[in-house]
């Protein structure tokens, strides 16, 4: 596996490099890989933190940001 600096650099590049958004786009892929989905990179859930596999699949493109919604 890179090194984790390399792969959030990639992450970053997706969404424009903002840190905020990205945090917001991880926090929401964690929180459904720890409600049971599959990843969608080859990286094992008992091996890896959730916030790294939500980082692989931001950094190669797996999964997509369209919009952060806000409940009012």
């Amino acid at each position: 596996m890179e090194r984790i600096e390399e792969v959030l650099e990639k992450a970053l590049e997706k969404v424009d490099n903002d840190r905020y958004k990205l945090s917001c786009f991880v926090f929401s892929r964690v929180k459904e890989l720890g409600e049971g989905a599959t990843p969608l990179v080859n990286m094992d859930v008992t091996q890896y933190k959730l916030t790294d596999i939500a980082l692989k699949e931001i950094a190669e493109g797996k999964i997509f940001i369209d919009r952060i919604d806000t409940i009012d």
